[in-house]
């Protein structure tokens, strides 16, 4: 067993230098496990993130939600991925969010060898163990072009593999109790919960789709697709290309969340889909969303919405607003509507509603199908609107390109693709 400490005041020039700042660990050959130890001091302005990077590659993150964590051959803290500590240098990552004025002493202690407890692995598995599975409400059944058929989706959730509350089956079963068909759980910086994902989705019922918030202080992309892990610390216009050329789907989450709106330098790289509406969207009649949607590019930006659950203290639950997708009508079971419902967003037949039962925008073929909504006026790319009288009607799709509808005291409450 060996320990290896650093004690060090980070300042605000070592923030300025860089947010992410990487201490040496030496791992010998046939090493059974790493604890590593973080201490921050308790005072206001401090907030430290952590993480692992082994010497074949990324092994982790917990951000702020941990101060410490282990990594074994056979198990790891939750948001770690555990397996053979391959023999080399590994990196503590530090990510200096928040530090104050004086700048903060901090204690990294990292130790090799035997650990005899895994720091959260018995909390999550208990924690697993105790979720039933729920029974799932009424199905709506929309009208949808030949050969597709509409099913519901949430594109933002987090587990206990990053900053959430709860294990992924309980994610599971919130999603079965909104009605979802499809959850994506896009823990940050990680992707040790997929191995979960299938299992977890069989046992539930529901499609448990592959995702990481690739998350920085500047803005937040969901990656999505089983594609391993998007370096959060290489520029945002790498993370496009990387993702697009591992087959994935890039995704610009909260553009205008608050502190974590979207303010990453991009260049000629546009990833195709954005959270357009996000659970923070409380207030339909601002329009900042729609306005943001439409200066990004309603062409060619695919509109998804998000719930980004975390705890029963959050905005909304899962399945808040509801992202419909249009997929190949014989993809059934979780395990097939993962890739149908990935090859439904690349294709872009998506409309988001405020919920499950709300009232909803379906782009069939060259037809528009509004359903719930009457009394409201559908607005196209170019600003034209055509009135919508009655609780069910069918339009000309006229326009390609990104569609909302709103109330006639200009309350926005669908928008489609």
């Amino acid at each position: 067993m060996a320990v290896t400490s650093f004690t060090r005041r980070w300042t605000l020039d070592d923030r300025a230098e860089s947010v992410w700042h990487s201490l040496p660990v030496d791992i010998p050959p046939g090493c059974e496990g790493l604890l590593v130890t973080l201490t921050v001091p308790d005072v206001d302005g401090v907030v430290i993130d952590i993480g692992c990077e082994g010497a074949d590659g990324w092994r982790g993150w917990s951000g702020g939600a941990r101060r410490t964590f282990a990594i074994t051959p056979t198990a790891a803290t939750p948001g770690y991925v555990a397996g053979e500590l391959e023999p080399g240098t590994w990196w503590v990552v530090l990510g200096l969010h928040r530090l104050p004025v004086e700048g903060a002493e901090l204690v990294v202690e990292a130790t090799t060898g035997p650990v005899s407890v895994v720091p959260g692995l018995a909390e999550y598995a208990a924690a697993t163990e105790a979720v039933a599975v729920p029974a799932r409400p009424p199905r709506r059944t929309l009208p949808s072009a030949d050969g597709l058929r509409w099913v519901a989706g949430d594109f933002h959730a987090h587990s206990l593999h990053s900053d959430g509350s709860t294990p992924i089956a309980n994610l599971a079963s919130l999603g079965v109790s909104a009605g979802l068909d499809v959850l994506a759980c896009t823990d940050h910086n990680t992707e040790a919960h997929h191995l979960e994902l299938p299992s977890v989705g069989r046992r539930f019922g529901i499609g448990l789709i592959p995702g990481q918030e690739v998350t920085t202080e500047s803005g937040h992309a969901n990656a999505f697709g089983g594609i391993g892990v998007i370096d959060f610390r290489r520029p945002a216009a790498e993370w496009v290309k990387e993702v697009a050329g591992r087959g994935g789907l890039l995704s610009i989450n909260h553009p205008l969340g608050g502190d974590c709106s979207w303010r990453q330098p991009l260049g000629t790289a546009h990833p195709p889909l954005a959270e357009i509406w996000h659970s923070s969207w409380l207030d339909r009649r601002w329009g900042g969303p729609i306005a943001w949607w439409e200066a990004w590019g309603l062409s060619t930006t695919t509109p998804i919405g998000g719930s980004d659950w975390h705890n029963p203290s959050s905005l909304s639950l899962p399945g808040a607003p509801t992202t419909w997708i249009a997929v190949d009508a014989s993809a059934e079971g979780p395990d097939e509507l993962v890739p149908a419902v990935l090859e439904g967003l690349a294709a872009g037949r998506t409309s988001v509603s405020a919920g499950y039962n709300a009232p909803v925008l379906l782009r069939n073929g060259d037809e528009f199908v509004v359903l719930g909504a009457p009394n409201t006026v559908l607005i196209a790319p170019d600003g034209t609107r055509r009135a919508i009288r009655s609780d069910a009607e069918t339009l000309p799709a006229e326009q390609s390109g990104g569609h909302v509808l709103a109330t006639h005291t200009g309350e926005f409450v669908a928008v489609s693709h």
